[in-house]
C-alpha cells in the first residue's frame, strides 16, 4: 500500500554552492579576458619624419641588426617598441617576446639601491610604461604585456648565462653601455632574434673613466664593418616631442654644449 506521506525535499546547498562558484569563476575568467592585451587594441603609428620612415622600412624589410641613434624626442625608442609589440601580438610571426635591456645606471651599483630587484628596476621601466600606455590607451598596458609573457625587462647585470631566442631585443639608452656590456648582450642573442640599439652618445650618464667610458663609438665602428648592420641617425629636426625640446637641443648643438 502506497504511503501518502510526502518525502521532505532536501536542499541541495552543494549544488547551489557549486553553481555560485562556477558563476564566480566565469566572472573572473571573463574579467581576465577583458583585461588581456590584444593586437586589435593597439593604435597604428605612422612615420612623422623621413628617418622614422627609414626605420619602418628597414624593420619591414626584415633587417635584424639595427642602430637607431640621435637626438632625444625623435621616436627612436617608441617605434622599435611599437613594432616589436605589434609582431609578438600577431599570430603570424616567429617572435615570442620583446626584451628591453638597459644598463643599470646612472650608477651600475643597483645593488646599493634600496628595495627588491624588481623595485630597483622599476624606475628604468617608466619610459616603456608610458609608451605602452599611449599605444593601448590604458595605464596598465606594460604590466599586462609582461604578465602575458609578451614583454620582458632586463638590466645588463641579468644577462649572463642566458640565451635570448625568438625575441625582438631592444638595447635602450645604449650610450650608457660599457664595452663589457656590449660584448655581453651581443653574446646573448639567440636563434631567430633581432636586436635594435637605441641611444644618443651626447646623453651618456657615465663618468669618464676607463672602466665606465661609453662603448658607443667603438660599437658603431665595429658594427659598420658588418654587412648585416643598418644604421639610422636621427637629427634635431626629427624631434617630434615638442617644439621647445627641439629648439633647446638645436640651440645646445649650435653652442657646442
Amino acid at each position: 500500500m502506497a504511503s501518502n506521506k510526502k518525502t521532505p525535499v532536501q536542499r541541495r546547498d552543494d549544488v547551489v554552492e557549486h553553481d555560485e562558484h562556477t558563476h564566480q569563476h566565469q566572472i573572473k575568467v571573463g574579467a581576465s579576458n577583458a583585461l588581456r592585451i590584444k593586437l586589435d587594441h593597439m593604435k597604428t603609428l605612422s612615420p612623422l619624419t623621413e628617418r622614422q620612415a627609414l626605420f619602418l622600412e628597414a624593420y619591414k624589410r626584415g633587417d635584424y641588426f639595427i642602430g637607431c641613434f640621435g637626438s632625444a624626442g625623435t621616436g627612436k625608442t617608441t617605434l622599435p617598441l611599437y613594432k616589436g609589440i605589434e609582431e609578438v601580438l600577431s599570430k603570424d610571426n616567429p617572435f615570442k617576446q620583446v626584451v628591453v635591456v638597459r644598463s643599470a645606471v646612472s650608477t651600475r651599483d643597483i645593488g646599493f639601491v634600496p628595495g627588491t630587484q624588481e623595485e630597483k628596476e622599476e624606475m628604468y621601466e617608466l619610459p616603456y610604461q608610458e609608451i605602452a600606455a599611449m599605444l593601448f590607451d590604458r595605464p596598465d598596458a606594460w604590466t599586462r604585456l609582461k604578465e602575458q609573457g609578451h614583454c620582458r625587462f632586463l638590466t645588463t647585470t641579468a644577462l649572463r648565462g642566458i640565451s635570448i631566442d625568438d625575441s625582438v631585443i631592444i638595447a635602450d639608452e645604449f650610450q650608457n653601455f660599457n664595452w663589457q656590456e656590449v660584448n655581453t648582450i651581443m653574446g646573448r642573442i639567440g636563434h631567430r632574434s633581432k636586436i635594435i640599439f637605441c641611444g644618443d652618445y651626447k646623453q651618456t650618464d657615465l663618468v669618464k673613466t676607463p672602466r665606465d667610458s661609453t662603448a658607443f663609438h667603438d660599437f658603431v665602428k665595429v658594427a659598420r664593418d658588418m654587412p648585416a648592420f643598418t644604421e639610422i641617425y636621427y637629427l634635431p629636426e626629427d624631434i617630434v616631442r615638442s617644439s621647445l625640446t627641439r629648439d633647446w637641443i638645436m640651440s645646445c648643438e649650435r653652442n657646442d654644449i
